[in-house]
């Protein structure tokens, strides 16, 4: 059975799935779909046209699915989408997207951590784990399994691609490659992130291939477009290799060098 506190505030119109857990003194819209099992602790805001899914967790004071802080926005039905399994953490702020029928995504299995700010528009991928006070500007693409430490600031059209992680305090004002560790002030690429691709169960010979080529992209004196032709023409092809080459081509503000 639902279990809603007597002191929660839920609108009319609002879909409470069964087993979820609505606790004291949070505020539910009309418009808000909260899927079966998921938690909201206490004191969480949803509002806005909004669909959390199953068994997310979602701690005090958080406030998910309201109006975007885009000076732009006039107005428009906007909408935002939690996965399943994803965890929100104190103070989290994930705002509705701008013009009409923009989204909001994050997500299943996501820890976001306290005080994270996901803005307008934002995709953020499955397994994504955002460290306290990571910050999104509107329109960020995030993609699944990246970490971004604490503190980061990812300026509004960046990409964060796959498994890329991102060392705190780090200022993105480029598209982040896939399977990259970034860090600094300018932000750089340092390496791959080895520990990471390890950890997901990647094997020598892909580990072998990502490394060529990391160096024809940041150890060689070529331009970005010459490094792509250069790992076409002489690394050999993996899934990973076309998601980085796709990434690095597909990149408008240019990839962290």
């Amino acid at each position: 059975m639902i279990d809603i506190h007597p002191t929660a505030v839920i609108s009319e119109g609002a879909q409470i799935g069964p087993s979820a857990v609505v606790g004291p003194y949070c505020v539910i819209g009309p418009d808000v779909s909260v899927g079966d099992g998921t938690r909201l602790m206490s004191h969480v805001v949803m509002d806005g046209h909004t669909t959390i899914g199953k068994n997310c967790t979602v701690f005090p004071f958080a406030c998910i699915g309201k109006q975007t802080q885009d000076l732009k926005f006039k107005g428009d039905k906007t909408f935002v989408e939690i996965g399943d399994e994803t965890t929100i953490r104190e103070y989290v702020t994930v705002n509705s997207g701008t013009n009409e029928g923009e989204t909001t995504r994050v997500g299943s299995n996501c820890h976001i951590m306290a005080y994270s700010h996901v803005a307008h528009a934002c995709t953020v991928g499955d397994r994504v784990i955002m460290a306290n006070c990571a910050t999104l500007a509107g329109e960020v693409d995030v993609e699944a399994d990246a970490i971004l430490g604490g503190l980061v600031a990812v300026h509004q059209f960046c990409r964060v691609g796959r498994m890329c992680i991102i060392g705190g305090c780090t200022k993105i004002t480029q598209d982040a490659p896939p399977f990259m560790t970034v860090d600094g002030h300018p932000a750089a690429v340092r390496g791959l992130n080895l520990v990471g691709l390890k950890r997901k169960g990647f094997d020598a010979k892909a580990l072998k291939l990502l490394k060529e080529a990391y160096r024809c992209l940041y150890r060689s004196d070529l331009s970005t477009s010459s490094a792509v032709e250069k790992i076409k023409a002489e690394v050999e092809s993996s899934a990973e290799i076309e998601h980085l080459l796709s990434f690095v081509s597909a990149s408008q503000r240019g990839i962290i060098k």
